[in-house]
């Protein structure tokens, strides 16, 4: 019933180039989408179409030349760069005898193949079903009809209105799995806002060097790779930056051209932390020739999901495979930047991507002289947690008197805690 598929099947690939921008996909993605599937490309059947066919998405000539090139490398899996109608799916594998799978299924296949986290794995779940319903009748053709003879006649379901009916029932049961897991989210978005922490999202088109960025920033150890998609569940880092003191560093899976709408809606709630994040640090292949259209998509799927008016920091990635292109910041007409040039893999430009972070997110900054008592030691540990001591001596009556400069934002969030009293240990 799922067109689920292993690792080394053998595929012939489909590509049609169309006129119209907002249908035209392209080839190359399409062969990194397979390669990180794990299909074996054995060759491409391409060609050139104003519109699709309305039986085959192809032509009847093209369809009959895919058939052809399945019996001549023997391949088990025809693999289209397109989305394809359940009817168009049905008439080229009877033409062919040999199943198909589009890229809207393809991409939802790597999806699941992807998810390591139970939330995560629920998701793509939801989202294949979500896909999947309009396909079941391809799979129960011989079992269309309701049963006849001795001991079936009479009312009852058929076998496909029994299939449309279960995976209903396990789409509710998803959904009511994903609403519990979403509080959860919640629960923990509102205790980083007590505690006035700011959060950063990564986002950029897949492959852009999120996650080689995020291990960098984070000194984590979340999946980085070369290939579409390496990373599916979202990470969350705590770090460090001079001037604005704690944040909240995410990464979040990638977008690409015309993402499946299903999956779009199914890690809705994923992509909270990309629509409440306080700025989205936008990584761009700066190297891809097709930077402009990735960027454009970007904005596209950020719109959908409500995220479009986040401010955004652009960080022009992989410098290192230009020529005579150096690490710097670009900055607007008021001075505040827009654009850092880096290599995360070279490790390049990281200290100016601190500095425009620090700029973009930094507040202002309180100095206060401190006189702690002996009995306070807690509160002195803590001010070392936040590295914002800058001198330090005891007087005679063992006071500690600490030299301290902190954003606002954990001046404040210290007045939150069992601290509240603090500002009666500032001197002067």
């Amino acid at each position: 019933m799922f067109d689920r598929y292993q690792a080394g099947e053998q595929a012939v690939l489909v590509h049609l180039d169309f006129p119209d921008e907002t249908t035209r996909e392209d080839l190359n993605e399409f062969k990194m989408l397979v390669s990180s599937a794990g299909v074996n490309e054995l060759t491409v059947v391409s060609g050139k179409r104003n519109t699709p066919h309305p039986k085959y998405f192809v032509g009847s000539g093209k369809a009959e030349e895919i058939a052809e090139a399945v019996k001549l490398f023997d391949a088990n899996v025809i693999l289209f760069n397109h989305s394809l109608t359940p009817s168009q799916e049905k008439n080229i594998e009877a033409l062919c005898q040999c199943r198909v799978v589009d890229r809207t299924t393809l991409i939802l296949d790597i999806f699941a193949q992807r998810a390591r986290t139970h939330e995560g794995k629920l998701q793509v779940e939801l989202a294949q079903l979500r896909h999947i319903s309009s396909r079941l009748i391809r799979g129960w053709t011989h079992l269309e009809r309701q049963k006849g003879g001795i001991g079936l006649r009479g009312p009852g379901e058929t076998q496909l209105e029994t299939d449309r009916r279960l995976l209903r029932e396990r789409m509710i049961n998803i959904r009511k799995r994903l609403e519990k897991v979403e509080v959860q989210r919640q629960q923990g978005r509102r205790a980083r806002s007590r505690a006035e922490l700011p959060t950063l999202s990564l986002v950029g088109y897949t492959n852009a060097g999120k996650s080689t960025l995020f291990n960098l920033l984070t000194k984590a150890e979340v999946y980085a790779a070369d290939q579409l998609f390496a990373t599916l569940d979202p990470t969350l880092r705590r770090i460090e930056l001079e001037g604005v003191g704690r944040v909240i560093l995410a990464d979040t899976v990638g977008f690409i051209r015309h993402l499946p709408h299903d999956l779009v809606a199914a890690f809705k709630a994923t992509l909270t932390e990309t629509r409440e994040a306080e700025l989205l640090l936008h990584v761009v292949d700066i190297a891809d020739d097709r930077r402009t259209e990735n960027i454009d998509e970007v904005q596209h799927v950020l719109t959908e999901i409500e995220a479009g008016d986040v401010p955004q920091l652009v960080i022009c990635n992989k410098i290192d495979n230009l020529e005579n292109i150096e690490p710097r910041i670009d900055r607007d007409d008021n001075g505040m930047p827009i654009r850092v040039w880096v290599s995360a893999q070279e490790n390049l430009g990281m200290a100016l991507l601190f500095e425009a972070l620090a700029e973009r997110l930094g507040t202002q900054v309180v100095n206060h002289l401190l006189a702690i008592p002996p009995n306070e030691g807690k509160l002195r540990g803590e001010l070392y947690k936040l590295n914002c001591i800058k001198q330090e001596h005891y007087d005679d009556a063992g006071f500690c008197h600490l030299d301290i400069k902190l954003p606002v934002r954990e001046w404040n969030r210290l007045l939150k805690t069992e601290y509240t009293d603090i500002e009666k240990f500032v001197e002067g």
